[in-house]
């Protein structure tokens, strides 16, 4: 790869990185949560664009720098938002990038990595507060991920889409 591909692509992850955390951000302080903390998953938008324009390794720096960027802009780093989140986002990437290895639809995968992202979530919860009981919650989370999922699923299509004119 020439220098000057590598430049690019650097650019184009450092731009989404700045998009996934500024979406991440916006969510958290200006929209916030729906019933039982669900969200939309803005940032998801972009990691489904990431896998698809630039690769896996780079749809996990955007994660990663999401989770650590947007936790220590909100003074949350290392609290246990930020391992809330980073076990949502780890599962939800593990989910994509099998679903991305298999050709999966972008609608599909979004809807599984949403529903990923909220078990991924309880997940840490059970185990940060010794707190099996709080699975009860899964179904109600699960109900709000499958649209949440179609949603950004539908986002991230329509923009791949516009963006196929680009490149």
């Amino acid at each position: 790869m020439s220098s000057a591909n590598k430049t690019k692509r650097f650019v184009y992850l450092t731009l989404l990185s700045a998009m996934a955390i500024t979406l991440n951000l916006i969510e958290s302080i200006y929209i916030g949560s729906f019933s039982f903390g669900i969200r939309i998953g803005l940032a998801n938008i972009i990691a489904l664009l990431t896998i698809h324009i630039l690769g896996i390794k780079e749809m996990i720096v955007v994660n990663i720098m999401r989770v650590v960027i947007g936790n220590l802009l909100r003074g949350l780093i290392f609290g246990s938002t930020f391992w809330i989140s980073l076990g949502g986002v780890c599962l939800s990437s593990i989910v994509m990038i099998l679903l991305y290895k298999m050709k999966a639809s972008i609608l599909f995968t979004s809807i599984c990595s949403s529903i990923a992202h909220s078990v991924g979530q309880v997940i840490i919860v059970m185990l940060f507060y010794n707190q099996p009981a709080i699975a009860a919650i899964l179904p109600y989370l699960l109900l709000g991920s499958i649209p949440m999922g179609i949603l950004t699923g539908i986002t991230a299509k329509l923009v791949l889409d516009r963006l196929k004119g680009l490149r």
